[in-house]
């Protein structure tokens, strides 16, 4: 029998961020309660909030999109320029 909290998915949800009035918004999202547990003995183990090991966590995830993002645009324009590995571009800045 599920429990009456539970919601999409049957995840409970999470209060990932919290409001402040820097700039920061409200961010709800719903997490496997394994997921949760794991999240809070991290916290514990590294003296840090939940919120802001997510938020840490976004920023990270946030920076790889980026990074893919970028890296997709300027791959072909090196690979037409004769770039296709690190090593062509090391020999020619060496």
């Amino acid at each position: 029998m599920q429990s009456s909290k539970r919601h999409l998915n049957g995840y409970l949800p999470f209060t990932a961020v919290m409001s402040y009035d820097d700039g920061m918004t409200d961010l709800t999202v719903h997490i496997p309660d394994q997921l949760r547990r794991e999240l809070e003995a991290i916290s514990r183990a590294r003296h840090q909030p939940v919120e802001d090991l997510v938020r840490d966590s976004l920023r990270r995830y946030v920076a790889v999109e980026q990074f893919r993002t970028l890296r997709a645009k300027t791959v072909p324009v090196a690979a037409a320029h004769g770039f296709h590995e690190d090593e062509d571009i090391f020999r020619s800045t060496s």
